[in-house]
């Protein structure tokens, strides 16, 4: 198929990219690389650098099969404290690119949407049946383009599929996590062992789980791709669906520091700081649905092998 991934040179979206062009698919990047980077664009893809409203529409009249639309704003303290740059760079952007597709008669749609849709839910597995209670701009614009995405199918016949993902991590190969504003728990981790920062700071010591740290599910990004491609086959014209994408197996803080002690060979200092307000003390996806109706299975669920390609992709981008 001909493909179009938006936020192509970003993170995940240039993994996803990597695994569409390995699976022997025409791909295009489109990215402004305002937080991507140029060389992050993988082999045997079509790169196109601008805006995605400004270019989307000459590129879809090409002859497309379908978009995987990673392109976005993402920092939830920004969201916050510059909401218009998230409406309009989230919202109004995917509202344009979903007219772009509409016109082109583009029929399958897979959108990297988000965990922090569902804001802050208790403890627990959590389901695509969980209510939506966006706590940050962030997660509420991502929630909009969903709806947004339901009202194109059912109108417009539109085959669109939203994931749903929690903590994505790891590397694939020379693809990897490098952020300006680093918020990951893992590579800022990391970053202690390179000598960044002098500690990784615990929020928290005293919570309800099995050492008192927080816990989280973390999905290997080579999964997380795997997942698109699948969602990708199985678009249905007509319908929305929602997955959530995990791991299912929770991980505490302590456990990805004392991971990323084994994996480094650092020592890794550690402080405790007071509980974050409104952290829950256990986040861990249901992906029971993704795995039963698009075949999904998680083969990289290890913490040390997650750790591990995270860590081998860092020392590439410091020379070792």
């Amino acid at each position: 198929m001909k493909l179009v991934v938006t936020g192509g040179a970003g993170y995940v979206g240039s993994v996803c990219a990597a695994r569409l062009v390995e699976s022997g698919h025409d791909v295009v990047v489109v990215d402004d690389l305002s937080t991507g980077h140029a060389d992050a664009v993988p082999d045997g893809c079509t790169f196109v650098e601008g805006e995605l409203t400004e270019v989307v529409g000459p590129l879809l009249a090409d002859g497309v099969d379908g978009v995987l639309h990673f392109a976005a704003k993402s920092l939830v303290g920004e969201s916050m404290e510059d909401p218009h740059k998230y409406w309009q760079g989230n919202v109004v952007t995917s509202l344009r690119l979903l007219e772009a597709m509409r016109e082109h008669r583009v029929a399958r749609l897979v959108f990297s949407s988000t965990a922090a849709t569902y804001g802050e839910p208790d403890s627990g597995s959590i389901t695509e049946n969980a209510p939506t209670r966006p706590s940050n701009t962030y997660g509420a614009t991502k929630l909009a383009i969903d709806h947004a995405i339901a009202s194109y199918a059912t109108a417009y016949g539109l085959g669109g599929v939203s994931l749903r993902y929690f903590n994505v991590a790891g590397a694939h190969g020379p693809f990897g996590e490098r952020h300006t504003t680093e918020t990951h728990l893992i590579p800022l981790v990391l970053q202690v062992a390179f000598g960044q920062r002098e500690h990784i700071r615990i929020f928290g010591e005293d919570w309800p789980t099995r050492d008192g740290t927080c816990v989280r599910d973390y999905i290997h990004v080579t999964d997380l791709a795997d997942a698109h491609l699948l969602a990708l086959e199985n678009a249905v014209p007509g319908a929305h669906r929602v997955y959530n994408l995990g791991n299912g197996t929770g991980f505490s803080v302590r456990e990805v520091i004392d991971a990323c002690r084994r994996i480094t060979g650092h020592a890794i200092p550690a402080s405790v700081a007071q509980r974050r307000p409104g952290d829950p003390a256990e986040l861990v996806a249901s992906s029971a649905a993704a795995r039963t109706d698009l075949g999904w299975q998680p083969r990289r669920t290890g913490l040390d092998e997650i750790v591990s390609d995270a860590w081998e992709f860092a020392r590439r981008q410091h020379g070792q």
